[in-house]
């Protein structure tokens, strides 16, 4: 997952040092320049935040998961020492 993470921020990372170096070098005027160059960075935004979303929403996941494997164990804990401390009484 760790991997996964670095491939996908090297990704946007070069997508972005693209769409800017692309921009610089086209012949327009530097007030569109600066326009593309804000609407890039703009979709970087929201590309990462919809990106650390998804990875959010998997955490969350994950930790529901772990959270009602621990209750589980938990409640099987219990039922054992409450069998153990009847047949002991």
């Amino acid at each position: 997952m760790k991997d996964s993470g670095k491939v996908v921020a090297a990704l946007f990372a070069g997508l972005a040092a693209g769409a800017v170096l692309g921009v610089l070098f086209a012949p327009e005027k530097g007030t569109e320049t600066r326009e593309k160059i804000n609407e890039s960075l703009a979709d970087l935004g929201d590309a990462l935040k919809e990106r650390a979303e998804e990875q959010l929403d998997q955490l969350n996941d994950f930790k529901e998961k772990v959270l009602a494997m621990v209750k589980s164990k938990v409640s099987k804990a219990e039922d054992f020492m409450d069998e153990e401390i009847e047949e002991h009484a």
